[in-house]
């Protein structure tokens, strides 16, 4: 067998293409990996791992001052952004040598490079011309192009986290999730926010009730949210670093800004991997598959994550998933097993955390008959002991069933009381199976047989 020969080749190092390298490698196959940038994924280098090291600054800040005058006495508190982005790096900077070793040591060959096809069944990578029985790609996303003027004065939000300074005035395109986490971290930092959001509501994913509460907060800790925005262009003046326009309804306006950061969104990131060669048919979503995540063309490949049109959201829990269901897919000869994509929570790490599970408000009562457990949680004992004061619940309850339909949640420990939800509705607990649970009290959890 020719060294240039692999039973699969995978293209990524981010969650879900590591797992399928490394659990194949362990079922005796010859695997070989290729990066176009550092090894060790989108996820763990610019990603969800160091965003969450900024976010417990932000929201250790919000703590303290929400605790003034009741728990703690102090006469100033604020983010120190070099001290925190030396944190950050004691997190990424092992990544990269530690991730591309962890493969060496494993037997799986890696290449440094950008993979294309050049035919159905092999991969050119720098100078080597690879061939392989099977591909996996979990290549992810990158920031999609605005395709305005200025946008070269735009900062990408993969370079966010290795800012070594904040300036006074920050403007962020888009209002998901990215835009959001890192407005509630400059924002604890110091700095004047505005967020452009092109839809009518910033973090079009969560409940609206409890975006509009975030939202109250956000004004309050100085983040200037507008919505049904269309950014047209960015200038650069001498008397003022830059300046973003934008169209609401029929007026344009503008904001003075020090430093604009693209957080409108992501796109596979499969441009220069030649698909059309390698017979992989794909659109703007992503690499066309199948419910066993293969190539709907070329049943070589199999694709899974942000660069894989699955119609799922696109989170690390579903790739993780996705990568799971490939292992044992990628070389079955006949059974072949689908993702269950049933019970996937969310979470945005803004301060607070918004979380959700489940059936929106909206699609639950298209098709069943729903009780809404729906209450502002600011004034609760857990909420209010711990020196907060934004949070709120609403739960969707199939009157029939009493089965839980959907979660959603806001407020401190959102993050982790949003997973005890998930693992009800996995299991088909019902309401009254949750209310008759006995948890630790006082905790954030303990609240849940309230909320149902």
């Amino acid at each position: 067998m020719s060294k240039n020969h692999f039973d699969l080749i995978v293209i990524g190092t981010g969650p879900s293409a590591s797992t399928v390298a490394k659990k194949s490698r362990a079922n005796g196959k010859r695997v070989a990996v290729i990066e176009e940038r550092e090894f060790g994924g989108t996820c763990a280098l610019r990603g969800c791992n160091p965003k969450k090291v900024y976010v417990n600054a932000a929201d250790l800040v919000d703590r303290v001052v929400g605790g003034r005058g009741k728990l703690v006495d102090y006469e100033q508190i604020r983010i120190d952004w070099q001290q925190l982005l030396q944190f950050k790096k004691s997190f990424t900077d092992p990544v990269v040598e530690k991730s591309e070793a962890s493969y060496q040591e494993k037997g799986i060959e890696t290449f440094s490079g950008t993979a294309s096809f050049t035919s159905p069944d092999a991969i050119r990578v720098g100078d080597h011309t690879l061939t392989s029985e099977r591909f996996f790609i979990g290549a992810g996303a990158r920031p999609r192009t605005l395709g305005i003027p200025g946008e070269a004065h735009v900062l990408q939000s993969d370079d966010f986290l290795e800012l070594s300074e904040i300036p006074k005035r920050v403007v962020f395109i888009g209002g998901g999730y990215i835009s959001m986490e890192f407005a509630c971290v400059v924002a604890r930092y110091g700095a004047q926010v505005t967020v452009l959001q092109h839809g009518d509501q910033i973090l079009s994913s969560f409940d609206p009730d409890l975006v509009s509460q975030l939202s109250s907060y956000c004004a309050e800790h100085g983040i200037d949210i507008h919505t049904q925005c269309e950014v047209t262009g960015i200038e650069q003046r001498r008397d003022v670093p830059l300046i973003v326009n934008y169209k609401k309804t029929d007026q344009t306006d503008s904001v003075d800004a020090d430093l604009v950061i693209h957080g409108a969104g992501r796109v596979p990131n499969i441009d220069r991997l030649d698909l059309h060669t390698g017979e992989v048919q794909f659109g703007e979503k992503g690499i066309k598959v199948d419910g066993f995540l293969r190539s709907v063309t070329n049943p070589r490949v199999f694709a899974a994550g942000d660069c894989a049109d699955t119609g799922k959201p696109r989170l690390t829990p579903t790739a993780n998933e996705e990568a799971r269901v490939a292992v044992k897919n990628l070389f079955a000869s006949q059974s072949m097993e689908q993702p269950n994509y049933d019970v996937i929570p969310r979470v945005a790490f803004t301060v607070p955390s918004i979380a959700s599970v489940g059936m929106s408000e909206a699609d639950a009562r298209q098709c069943h008959e729903v009780d809404v457990h729906h209450e502002d949680t600011s004034t609760w004992g857990s909420v209010r002991k711990s020196g907060q004061r934004c949070a709120g619940y609403k739960i969707l309850i199939d009157k029939k069933t009493d089965l839980i339909l959907g979660a959603h949640l806001l407020g401190p420990a959102a993050e982790e009381t949003i997973n005890l939800f998930a693992m009800a509705m996995k299991f088909g607990l019902t309401a009254s199976d949750v209310k008759s649970t006995l948890f630790v009290f006082p905790t954030f959890a303990s609240d849940v047989r309230k909320m149902v």
